[in-house]
């Protein structure tokens, strides 16, 4: 048994060759559609640019955090693409041809394909859960300060449930210094209100290594326990509350700057507390595991659509591959609406262009020559 799984993972030469071609093709595609992409895009912006006195350190900057985002997205495009590319030449060229003439099968020529396919789905997924956040993060702020003109920084009047049964207030918070002014936090039990916590500012602690750490100054503390008060008074106190200065202020694009742990664990605080803006967080969430699902998907479409060789060349499998393409784009734009303003499954949503493209995948399948 070990033996043959053993003789299943053992790659040959014409397993290297397509991976080669594979990865080869897909890389220069990307390198090709990043070049057109980032030259359109300069000069569609160099009147901002020159505008808002960015200085070239800051643009190129700007742009190498700007690629790794286009990477991403269109990482799943140019797979498609990529493979009826390469696979319509060794069609043309009768090289499937002289493979089928040797005994392989369909099934065994897929082998380095879905290969491939996992080398870049994964690649795709640390990218788009763990490198492109960072990326992005200074892509929107660069963007929010030179090109929108608005960089929020305050919030007012503020409240959320912390945890249950506490419910804070702050009527003014500063997200650069992470401090507020005019707080306060209740505490409830049965419904029934047992501390009432005033403090006349709020510091978030950034040295200590404690989370959620909290100097509260000029606070007074009333406690209720049956009949009977009991109120307590001071200048400073260190405190521990079940917040952080990002739950204060949510910011345009906020979940593309979070790594993908950070989105579960900010989904999972949210609805502990009750919160009904999680859809767009889910959304991304459930989005980059489908997107990089998805590249098994596009790879065996693409290589069924191409894998025989064809009277007029590539040009009606490119044709039909640009085609599904847009159409798996616009099936995720389309569903992805749906989660976030008509309260659909979030990951429903993003699962059901995948659906529908493994539904296509096996039909593509069925009428190949085996």
């Amino acid at each position: 048994m070990y033996k043959k799984i053993a003789r299943h993972l053992t790659l040959k030469k014409i397993d290297w060759y397509i991976i080669k071609k594979f990865i080869g093709t897909f890389i220069f595609s990307l390198l090709l559609i990043i070049a057109i992409v980032i030259v359109f895009d300069f000069n569609e912006r160099i009147d901002k640019f020159t505008s808002s006195h960015a200085n070239w350190t800051q643009i190129l900057i700007y742009y190498l955090n700007y690629i790794p985002y286009i990477v991403n997205l269109l990482s799943s495009l140019f797979v498609f693409i990529s493979v009826i590319l390469f696979t319509t030449k060794l069609a043309d060229n009768s090289e499937i041809i002289a493979m089928r003439s040797n005994g392989m099968s369909f099934k065994r020529l897929l082998k380095p394909y879905m290969i491939s396919a996992a080398l870049i789905s994964i690649s795709s997924f640390i990218l788009g859960s763990y490198i492109i956040p960072q990326c992005n993060e200074y892509r929107i702020d660069f963007e929010n300060t030179y090109f929108k003109k608005r960089h929020t920084t305050e919030v007012n009047n503020t409240q959320l449930q912390v945890s249950p049964g506490i419910v804070a207030f702050i009527q003014n918070f500063n997200i650069d210094t992470k401090s507020g002014y005019n707080f306060s936090l209740d505490k409830f039990q049965k419904k029934k209100l047992v501390s009432h916590l005033t403090a006349s500012r709020i510091q978030y602690d950034t040295i200590s290594d404690v989370r959620y750490k909290w100097k509260i100054y000029n606070y007074n503390i009333r406690e209720i326990r049956g009949m009977t008060e009991y109120i307590s008074q001071g200048s400073v106190m260190d405190t521990i509350i079940q917040m952080e200065p990002s739950d204060l202020l949510y910011t345009r694009k906020q979940q593309e700057t979070m790594t993908t742990p950070q989105i579960k664990e900010y989904i999972d605080k949210q609805k502990q507390r009750g919160a009904a803006n999680v859809s767009m967080f889910e959304v991304e969430y459930h989005r980059r595991y489908a997107s990089a699902f998805a590249a098994f998907i596009l790879t065996f479409i693409g290589v069924s659509l191409s894998c025989e060789k064809k009277k007029g060349g590539m040009g009606l499998s490119l044709g039909v591959g640009l085609f599904l393409s847009f159409t798996y784009i616009l099936l995720s734009s389309i569903f992805s609406t749906f989660a976030i303003n008509a309260n659909w499954p979030a990951m429903l949503a993003c699962w059901i262009p995948n659906i529908i493209f493994i539904g296509i995948s096996f039909y593509l399948f069925k009428r190949t020559p085996q």
